[in-house]
């Protein structure tokens, strides 16, 4: 395969496109893909053949509609009615987005891919590492945890070093059209952003149930067990006199409300984990973690650690971790591992917002 070929992801947004310059002007030879996920995916097609024409590279449609379909949508479904709280691009990233770009370029004879995540790989004694971007408010290690070493190896992110507006700036000198395009921040295959009456429409059965108060108390009924997430406080409709959010929901269908400064957890054990480096964590081992994406990260420490689960104590409690949702596991902003929560015990520890 020859080197200097990349194969970039272009998804019609400023950070893919501007990724595609700094390649260029890296002396790669750039080819563009953009992934046709599903029916929401047409404005982004377009979209990313006017960037490739700008900028005067070639680009291909890769059709990636039944993986993603299989890989990512049913999956969020059952996760959220059954009570959890899914992140799709968690896993769409190393089965369908990451895998699929890794698929035509070995077609094309090619052995470099490329996005515009805002983070960076690390090779440290011959194995791959996912660290951190420069800019933390950007940072999107987070989503790529679960990559496995034959992508990593052949992934390179050129905007893990630089800052959103800095990106913004080298669009707007390249005169590209959407170099005022805001981020996108919804699902991509639910572009209003209502996951629950997305979930509805595709027929799947609704667990309902009751709203049960923190004293025990049965409520009123709620909407369906697949609308409501651990530590939601907004959107509830119910008046308890003062702030409330969901504690747990329960396999009945009911949901239990918990008063504020009561959503915090001590320990989480997390289910279907991976390692960057190909051995268990030690107990006792002291890492950095984040319990979402958006989170700064939280002191943590192994309990257990095995190819079925790992078990993290938290010294400081963790607000609304919630079962479905990742935790990310870092060591001087390098991504280690993680995985799922599968369960989260309460802190006994009330705290005060």
């Amino acid at each position: 395969m020859e080197n200097r070929k990349i194969l970039v992801g272009v998804s019609g947004g400023v950070d893919s496109s501007v990724c595609v310059d700094l390649l260029k002007k890296q002396g790669f030879e750039v080819y563009g893909a953009v992934i046709n996920f599903n029916d929401h995916s047409e404005g982004a097609i377009t979209d990313a053949h006017k960037v490739c024409e700008h900028l005067d590279i070639p680009i291909c449609v890769i059709d990636a509609r039944e993986s993603f379909e299989k890989n990512v949508v049913e999956p969020f479904c059952h996760n959220y009615i059954n009570g959890r709280t899914p992140n799709p691009c968690v896993v769409c990233n190393p089965l369908v987005k990451l895998k699929s770009l890794c698929d035509k370029a070995d077609e094309m004879g090619i052995f470099y891919i490329a996005t515009g995540h805002y983070a960076q790989i690390v090779e440290k004694n011959g194995l791959y590492f996912v660290k951190k971007a420069t800019n933390n408010a950007k940072d999107q290690s987070y989503m790529l945890y679960r990559l496995p070493q034959d992508i990593l190896k052949r992934l390179i992110l050129p905007l893990g070093r630089y800052e959103k507006p800095e990106i913004r700036n080298m669009a707007q000198e390249l005169e590209l059209f959407n170099a005022g395009k805001p981020d996108s921040q919804e699902i991509c295959f639910i572009p209003d952003g209502n996951h629950g009456a997305f979930i509805e429409a595709r027929g799947y059965k609704i667990k309902k149930g009751f709203f049960i108060s923190p004293e025990g108390r049965k409520l009123a009924q709620h909407k369906g067990i697949h609308n409501y997430t651990i530590g939601q406080r907004k959107g509830l409709n119910i008046a308890l006199g003062k702030p409330a959010f969901v504690k747990e929901i329960c396999e009945n269908g009911n949901i239990m409300l918990g008063y504020a400064g009561e959503e915090f957890f001590s320990k989480v054990v997390l289910c279907q984990p991976v390692y960057t480096n190909p051995c268990f964590f030690e107990k006792g081992e002291q890492f950095v973690v984040k319990i979402r994406s958006a989170a700064k990260g939280d002191a943590a420490v192994v309990e257990e650690s095995d190819e079925e689960k790992i078990i993290l104590s938290f010294p400081v409690p963790v607000r609304a971790a919630a079962k479905g949702q990742s935790v990310v596991i870092y060591r001087d902003d390098i991504v280690m591992g993680g995985g799922f929560i599968e369960q989260a015990i309460p802190s006994d520890k009330i705290k005060k917002d």
